[in-house]
């Protein structure tokens, strides 16, 4: 039988929302502290003159992970929490007029590629075969499982793993793989995209993130129903329903520790005592701010950040039938673009990104209108003249937007709101406002991800996209489950 135990969780970010659930539904007493006033962290939303806008993640994969914690509760998720299959995943846009919609069944899609871009289907069936490959080898281990521990290396899965590796392309850049298995420019720069999914450089990160297609094509890309913020939402009253306690605008100031062994949560001049503590907190700010007085695992924090976004969120007084849910304005020097992003820096051509949840929720926006959450890819925070960074991207955008579509948004903009890497660091915690914690640029960066635990402080836990398996919604679930089994191994 389960000893049952008080566990007090910092941060109610998605994976702290869900980590919560699980230890919950086992019976546990949990008491969620967060600072600000709302549940999500990223994952949030907000109301702008009659426009409702996701104000973070946008794209939602693998919805079966948040289907789990219903079930986990005894709930039917269907009653609670409803999406649906996006029949076309993305609209693409370049320059040159080319557009390609990005269907979501993968015979569908290489047809639209072949007719677009003369690239034979098979060559993008092909492509999406690997990634799919690659994800049954490696996924179970490098995602599904701590890579700190001895017990996830010693069996039959991790051996077959370590045995493939040289096929995982782990030495080669995914735009390496994308250029030899696609060689059409457009279509390499398409699947090199996939790499800004957790802040990554294509020209750089391993090929084997090129297993992130699988999730989008294979998998299939979803929209829940109310929008993004649904998720945040569903989960939040399940572990409600579940006895969980959240305490709002209550920032932790210190996790306690005594004989290395978490014990509890100061906040204010009240201490709390827990039997084990979760953080969700952004692992930086964690040391920094709630473990000041423990060494901190300097290598680790050092470890190069990955990119930020700059997003525009606009209430605009038109609908255009050409655009969908997911749309990409790419730009015409990818190579470019990514150049100037290591070097703390924009580019005067980005690749555009615009979101309208109006396209399946009619009402996040006025008749005749379209809720664009406008997003470019930028540099975590070090320094920059973000004023005048992003006066200039503005501009950029609305010209660039405006050329492709033919028409001059600028006086359809009836309503702005901004987030930038400052802004995101002051709302979420993110160190220096990178979206997904350490980069993963370089080939062993899961290894250098933080632990979901501590060797040397016992009942203390890490959850959220700054410790591994990384950031986005999909992993950071699973932060939420690796945390809950090893704290029911030890159990």
């Amino acid at each position: 039988m389960i000893k049952k135990e008080r566990i007090g969780i910092v941060g109610a970010g998605i994976a702290g929302l869900a980590t919560a659930v699980r230890l919950a539904s086992r019976g546990h007493e949990v008491d969620v502290f967060e600072a600000n006033a709302y549940p999500g962290g990223k994952l949030s939303a907000f109301e702008l003159k009659g426009y409702r806008f996701d104000a973070g993640p946008s794209l939602f994969t693998m919805p079966a992970y948040v289907d789990e914690l219903f079930r986990l509760a005894g709930e039917a998720p269907e009653q609670h929490f409803q999406y649906r299959r996006l029949p076309i995943v993305c609209h693409y846009f370049w320059e040159d007029g080319t557009k390609l919609l990005a269907h979501a069944g993968i015979a569908e899609f290489a047809q639209e590629v072949e007719a677009q871009l003369g690239v034979p289907a098979a060559k993008v069936e092909a492509a999406l075969a690997e990634s799919e490959r690659k994800h049954d080898l490696s996924g179970k281990i490098f995602l599904n499982k701590s890579l700190h521990r001895l017990s996830t290396w010693t069996n039959w899965e991790a051996l077959r793993a370590m045995i493939r590796i040289p096929t995982l392309d782990l030495f080669t850049s995914m735009n390496a793989v994308n250029e030899k298995q696609l060689q059409h420019p457009k279509l390499v720069q398409l699947f090199n995209r996939f790499a800004t999914y957790n802040g990554s450089n294509p020209y750089k990160v391993p090929g084997l993130l090129n297993i992130i297609p699988y999730f989008e094509h294979k998998v299939g890309a979803y929209l829940p129903k109310g929008g993004m913020h649904a998720i945040t939402q569903s989960i939040f009253e399940l572990a409600q329903r579940r006895g969980v306690r959240f305490h709002f605008e209550h920032p932790v100031d210190r996790i306690l520790v005594e004989n290395k062994r978490a014990v509890g949560l100061e906040i204010g001049e009240q201490r709390h005592a827990f039997d084990r503590v979760i953080s969700n907190m952004d692992v930086f700010f964690t040391y920094k701010k709630l473990l000041a007085d423990q060494a901190p695992p300097e290598r680790t924090l050092r470890q190069p950040k990955s990119t930020s976004a700059l997003i525009f969120y606009w209430g605009i007084e038109q609908q255009f039938e050409q655009l969908g849910l997911h749309n990409i304005f790419f730009s015409n020097d990818y190579r470019d673009e990514f150049a100037h992003l290591e070097r703390g820096s924009v580019s005067e051509d980005q690749t555009i990104y615009i979101d309208i949840t109006q396209k399946y929720e009619a009402e996040d926006a006025p008749p005749g209108c379209e809720n664009w959450f406008t997003m470019v890819n930028v540099p975590h925070h070090s320094g920059q003249d973000w004023d005048a960074l992003i006066d200039r991207t503005r501009r950029q955008v609305i010209a660039k937007v405006s050329r492709i579509l033919h028409r001059d948004i600028r006086p359809l903009i009836a309503c702005e709101e901004i987030l930038d890497p400052r802004s995101i660091e002051r709302k979420t915690s993110s160190h220096l406002g990178a979206l997904y914690g350490t980069s993963s640029n370089k080939r062993m960066a899961a290894f250098l991800r933080h632990a979901n635990f501590k060797r040397n402080i016992q009942h203390l836990y890490f959850c959220g996209g700054s410790v591994h398996p990384g950031g986005g919604i999909p992993l950071c679930l699973l932060s939420a489950k690796i945390v809950d089994e090893l704290i029911h191994e030890n159990l």
